[in-house]
């Protein structure tokens, strides 16, 4: 399992645009996921779960990866949250 705790720097937040865009990122890989922000948990693969969960900008989410391409999985969140 990888571990990884990133910062929101979206300005309005992980609305749906973004929301979107890190759906898609984590749907291309088989690993399971797991996003918390505080002592919510949910699954980025779904649109629903990142627009419930409500982070905005300069929050800290933890986000936890399993499986047979976590490695590839924890460099493409990286790069999402970086760019």
């Amino acid at each position: 399992m990888k571990k990884i705790i990133v910062t929101v720097p979206f300005e309005e937040g992980l609305h749906a645009r973004p929301a979107s865009e890190l759906t898609k990122v984590c749907q291309h890989f088989e690993s399971d996921f797991k996003m918390m922000k505080e002592d919510v948990s949910i699954d980025p693969k779904s649109i629903l779960g990142i627009l419930a969960l409500g982070a905005a900008q300069q929050d800290e989410l933890i986000i936890e990866i399993s499986g047979s391409d976590e490695e590839a999985a924890l460099e493409a969140i990286k790069e999402f949250f970086e760019n």
